[in-house]
């Protein structure tokens, strides 16, 4: 809040503050850089500091001196799809993209460029604890291109939304994570391949070995938020696994409890394609209703 406010202050004030890359730049780490930094920036189009901004993307300049039609520009006023930042709505204030607009058409002066630092994010290694806020980049970087309001198809696919942690949790036509369980989760199987079509949709290249780890350990350790308290178990939710079965009750590792009201068709055999539909319980294990030969 205390950042929004100096923007603002910074374009009311007058045409002298606010066009310089201070400020543009501090704009930038505040809703940009989650995204558009580091080697695995979309496009290569890193916006962390001036001389990245300056050299664009793998595409070519983003931001010409004097060019009010600049891509940038164009994308954060929603002149060319998708309109940035790609988590939005809310996309930037109008004020905001004022501030960006006089920058370039000021010429893109450099100013104070000595900018505080986007933080720093540093992995968990194995083992330790994962929160929301360590797999949230993964999300923004691979996944919301699609799964987002602002999705480049239209709308996210099976109306699943990953742009937060809400969306993640609430799934969309099916149950996308399963607090404790990545085998049973569908993110997971997606973007290992164990489901079809394997995530992200436009690759190969698929996420990183690192990121598919630490997916799995923040679900695994029971999908916390950014403050470390876990998700609901989601009593009642619908699934529907389709794999190898590994043992009499599992699916690709995911295992589930199958009683007497458990409907079996065909009799899949250990190593046969299965299809297992089930409903979650209030401990987390996932009661199989119908087990069928694939």
């Amino acid at each position: 809040m205390i950042l929004r406010a100096a923007l603002a202050f910074g374009v009311l004030a007058g045409p002298g503050l606010g066009q310089d890359f201070s400020q543009v730049g501090a704009l930038f780490i505040d809703r940009c850089v989650i995204c558009h930094s580091g080697d695995d920036a979309p496009l290569g189009l890193r916006l962390d500091t001036l001389e990245s901004v300056l050299r664009g993307s793998e595409n070519g300049p983003v931001v010409l001196a004097g060019d009010a039609a600049s891509p940038l520009l164009q994308r954060l006023r929603g002149e060319a799809e998708p309109q940035m930042p790609l988590d939005g709505p809310p996309f930037l204030a109008p004020d905001e993209v004022a501030m960006v607009e006089g920058w370039v058409m000021a010429g893109m002066p450099a100013g104070d460029v000595t900018l505080a630092a986007a933080p720093e994010r540093k992995r968990p290694a194995p083992g330790e604890p994962v929160l929301w806020s360590d797999v949230e980049p993964i999300f923004l970087k691979g996944c919301i291109k699609c799964h987002s309001d602002n999705s480049k198809l239209g709308a996210p696919p099976e109306g699943l939304r990953l742009d937060s942690l809400a969306a993640v949790l609430q799934g969309g036509d099916r149950l996308a994570v399963l607090p404790g369980n990545p085998e049973m989760s569908e993110v997971w199987r997606r973007i290992t391949g164990l489901s079809d079509p394997r995530m992200p949709f436009d690759g190969p290249p698929w996420l990183p070995d690192e990121d598919i780890r630490l997916i799995h350990d923040w679900i695994a350790q029971g999908a916390p938020d950014a403050d470390g308290k876990l998700a609901p178990i989601p009593v009642g939710a619908r699934i529907r696994l389709r794999g190898t079965l590994t043992a009499e009750a599992e699916i690709d590792g995911a295992a589930f409890l199958v009683d007497g009201s458990t409907r079996i068709d065909d009799r899949p055999a250990i190593g046969d394609a299965a299809e297992m539909r089930g409903t979650v319980l209030a401990d987390g294990t996932v009661k199989a209703e119908r087990v069928r030969d694939r």
